[in-house]
């Protein structure tokens, strides 16, 4: 019902609040900064490289010639605005599910879920543990993603642990109906999977399910406008029969929306009723049989793994110890673009750099192989679509 969980915002009332707003280093400040923490956390992260790569990321479905069909940063905006709804209406703070939610998949790779598939199957094999979006995403914002500071100093952008713990833990599923925020206090590297906890806010278990809200009817309208759900519309037009009527996704989205804020307490958590959550599920194992296994995408598949695989070998053999170095420069003039970005991204966080303007963490120790496969893992997880097949269109061209 609305405001019934504003007792249980993230603010300075609530028990939680100095660690929801603890960062690892303190911020630098200014006399005339007029913004909240959580609001100097989004603007960090809208200001950083990785979000404004999200426009040429794939949501979906790649590289599609309509303009209309979603990219990755649509979809965050989606779950920015979906979010706030939910939060405004139930008392919670608009201001963390925000910095939440365009921040939530800033760790994944190019070509969507099928490119972080390829990079976990790698990272298994040559480093031993697993590249999962959520992780890598809050690995982002923790050491990789810079800003320049007020004296021009590039620092990491340090965010609250609310937003960070929003982050890694956005992802699984919500077919239990209910979900309610954890009470420990855990140190957020102790993630091992996906959907091992369960967020720390009740504004992180917001932007869980409003991740799934976002995207269910979205698909379905962006399969529809290409066409690969010709076959299958009698079956789509059954299944968004609800209550007598036919649905689009702008009622899809209201309709859940309603639902949920109308069914969630404090006592019974964040859920649907069981009628809405049936419908919900329908929806998604109706995209997951049309369209996320649709023969249609599967050829993109190959290509994506070819691409990625072959830049990973292409660094990966580079490699030579404390000349490694010497080696990636001598094959600037086959890989130009290749190699002089893989020098500089890799020169931000190496013990061998030299800039003075860097006060960011050092990462990376180029004597140690799996050090440096990490950070080829990194980059590429850093990729647009595009760029990623511009880097192998340079290595296969002379």
């Amino acid at each position: 019902m609305k405001n019934s969980f504003n007792k249980l915002a993230a603010n300075s009332e609530n028990i939680k609040w100095n660690n929801i707003i603890s960062r690892e280093h303190p911020l630098y400040s200014r006399n005339n900064d007029i913004r909240s923490e959580f609001e100097r956390d989004f603007t960090r992260i809208i200001h950083s490289n990785a979000y404004r790569r999200l426009k040429h990321k794939t949501q979906v479905f790649y590289s599609p010639q309509n303009d209309h069909i979603c990219t990755r940063i649509e979809h965050v905006n989606h779950v920015e605005s979906i979010s706030y709804t939910i939060s405004h209406y139930l008392g919670l703070n608009e201001e963390l599910t925000k910095a939440i939610a365009v921040a939530h998949d800033l760790g994944h790779s190019p070509f969507g879920h099928k490119g972080e598939k390829i990079l976990n199957e790698i990272s298994i094999r040559d480093i031993g543990t697993s590249f999962w979006h959520e992780k890598n995403g809050l690995y982002f914002v923790d050491n990789i993603e810079l800003l320049e500071d007020t004296e021009g100093y590039k620092q990491n952008l340090d965010l609250t642990y609310g937003v960070r713990d929003g982050i890694i833990s956005h992802c699984g599923e919500i077919d239990e109906n209910a979900l309610f925020p954890r009470s420990e206090f855990i140190d957020l590297t102790e993630y091992k999977y996906p959907n091992q906890f369960k967020p720390y806010t009740w504004e992180g278990c917001v932007v869980k399910i409003a991740d799934k809200i976002s995207y269910i009817g979205r698909d379905i309208e962006d399969a529809v406008s290409i066409g690969i759900l010709d076959e299958h519309l009698d079956e789509l037009y059954s299944l968004l029969e609800y209550k007598g009527g036919t649905i689009n996704n702008t009622v899809i989205i209201n309709t859940l929306i309603y639902d949920l804020c109308n069914n969630s307490s404090p006592d019974k958590g964040l859920c649907f009723s069981d009628e809405a959550l049936n419908l919900m599920n329908k929806i998604k194992q109706f995209n997951y049989k049309h369209i996320y296994l649709s023969n249609i995408l599967k050829p993109s598949d190959k290509y994506f793994s070819v691409v990625i695989n072959q830049i990973y070998d292409i660094l990966k053999n580079l490699y030579d110890g404390e000349n490694t170095f010497v080696k990636l420069n001598g094959m600037k003039k086959f890989y130009y673009n290749l190699i002089t970005g893989f020098i500089e991204w890799l020169d931000n966080y190496s013990v061998h750099s030299e800039r003075s303007e860097l006060k960011n963490k050092i990462l990376f120790d180029i004597s140690n192989p799996k050090d440096y496969y990490f950070a080829i893992i990194l980059y590429i997880s850093g990729m647009t679509d595009k760029f990623a097949i511009d880097m192998y269109n340079e290595i296969i061209g002379y």
